[in-house]
């Protein structure tokens, strides 16, 4: 081996090691005092709570399937939005995004019933709210119109007219009954 040739590859080999460790310890001081952060700072969700609503008749006590129950919560005065769910077999509706603490506007409409609304601060966890509905009632007016009654309201329909004369039946193979061929005479 030449001896000329090895001093310069050594020498090589330690420059880059010096170089390659002062640069790995001024990243790490770098990246320890730097107050720059790059992306996004994460911001944990809201705590929420879960809210059960039964939905129920008043008048025997069953629960009323397929009713619209619309959830619109109020958080610092400032409206979420709504959220519509309807009620299952056993007349509930659960929802469990609704953020704690916020007031919450519980509106329940089912077919043939009045319509139910009704807030709600719900500061806790968990919630249940058992709704009662009741039939439509009569509104109460100065002016009296009795051709409407309370409830639910068919349509007007006319009733067919009766003026013509009923037909006799005859069984099949039997022959009416003759008239006489001769016309009686006036008096």
């Amino acid at each position: 081996m030449n001896p000329d040739m090895s001093f310069p590859r050594s020498l090589w080999s330690r420059v880059s090691v010096a170089c390659f460790t002062a640069l790995l310890v001024t990243s790490s001081l770098l990246a320890q005092d730097s107050p720059v952060k790059r992306g996004r700072k994460y911001k944990p969700p809201p705590e929420t709570s879960k809210i059960t609503v039964l939905v129920t008749k008043k008048s025997n006590g069953k629960p009323i399937m397929n009713a619209a129950v619309i959830f619109n919560p109020f958080k610092d005065g400032k409206d979420i939005g709504n959220l519509e769910v309807k009620t299952d077999p056993d007349g509930k509706a659960t929802i469990d995004i609704i953020p704690t603490g916020s007031l919450v506007r519980v509106q329940v409409i089912a077919s043939g019933f009045a319509t139910y609304a009704e807030d709600y601060q719900v500061d806790e966890p968990t919630r249940e709210i058992p709704i009662a509905m009741l039939r439509p009632q009569e509104q109460v007016s100065s002016y009296t119109d009795t051709s409407r009654k309370a409830g639910v309201q068919e349509p007007v329909r006319p009733k067919p007219t009766t003026d013509t004369k009923p037909v006799q039946q005859t069984k099949p193979g039997a022959t009416a009954p003759a008239q006489s061929a001769t016309p009686t005479p006036p008096q």
